[in-house]
C-alpha cells in the first residue's frame, strides 16, 4: 500500500519527467559531440580547416557544443524544471 501511495504522488511524476529531461539533454551532448568530432575530425590533418586557432572539429564540438548546452540547462531549468517541496503536505499520513 505504501507503493501505491508514493506512486500516486505528484513529486515522483515530476521528478520522473525532470530525470527523463536529463537524459534528453545528455544524448543531445552526446550526438552533438560525436557528430562533429568525427564528421569534420575523420578528414585528413592537412584538410582541416582552423577556427581560433584550433581544429574545427574541436571548435564545433568541445567549445561551441559547451556553450549550446550551458543555454540548454539553464533553458531547462528555468522554463521546464518545477520547485518541489520536500516537506509532506498536510493530507500525508507517514
Amino acid at each position: 500500500m505504501k507503493k501505491r501511495e508514493s506512486q500516486q504522488d505528484k513529486r515522483f511524476k515530476i521528478a520522473h519527467r525532470e530525470a527523463l529531461i536529463g537524459i534528453i539533454l545528455v544524448l543531445i551532448n552526446f550526438i552533438w559531440w560525436y557528430g562533429f568530432a568525427y564528421g569534420l575530425g575523420s578528414a585528413k590533418v592537412e584538410q582541416y580547416s582552423y577556427i581560433f586557432g584550433l581544429p574545427a572539429w574541436f571548435f564545433y564540438s568541445c567549445i561551441l557544443g559547451f556553450i549550446v548546452m550551458i543555454i540548454l540547462v539553464i533553458f531547462t531549468v528555468k522554463f521546464l524544471f518545477k520547485d518541489v517541496s520536500f516537506e509532506e503536505e498536510e493530507g500525508e499520513t507517514k
